[in-house]
């Protein structure tokens, strides 16, 4: 059974930083593709960041330059490094895996099959 669990959230005022964290498990971590998507109140999930199992690295416009994702194959972790945080970044975020490649799946969160329970993040001014 695919199980992913974020860690990381919190409150932080703007221009911070916070790191996010995902343990997965029961699956092949370095095989399957993951991603961060986030959902604010009254607003669809969007995609934040993805990377494929090559390594590969895909992120929004949005935060582009201000936040990295990265894995640990060997202790089954992803992360999603985030500095100069805006309070428009504040929601709550999800870590989502899926065994396809990114190119196929895109940041598109239909497209992804596994989901954790999310983490909170919360940007003040």
């Amino acid at each position: 059974e695919v199980q992913l669990a974020e860690s990381g959230g919190g409150s932080v005022q703007a221009g911070g930083s916070l790191r996010l964290s995902c343990a997965a498990s029961g699956y092949t971590f370095s095989s399957y593709c993951m991603g961060w998507f986030r959902q604010a109140p009254g607003k669809e999930r969007e995609g934040v960041a993805a990377i494929d199992s090559d390594g590969s690295t895909s992120y929004a416009e949005s935060v582009k330059g201000r936040f990295t994702i990265s894995k640990d194959n060997a202790k089954n972790i992803l992360y999603l490094q985030m500095n100069s945080l805006k309070p428009e970044d504040t929601a709550m975020y999800y870590c989502a895996a899926d065994w396809s490649s990114g190119w196929v799946i895109g940041l598109k969160s239909i497209n992804w099959h596994y989901w954790g329970q999310g983490t909170q993040v919360t940007v003040s001014s």
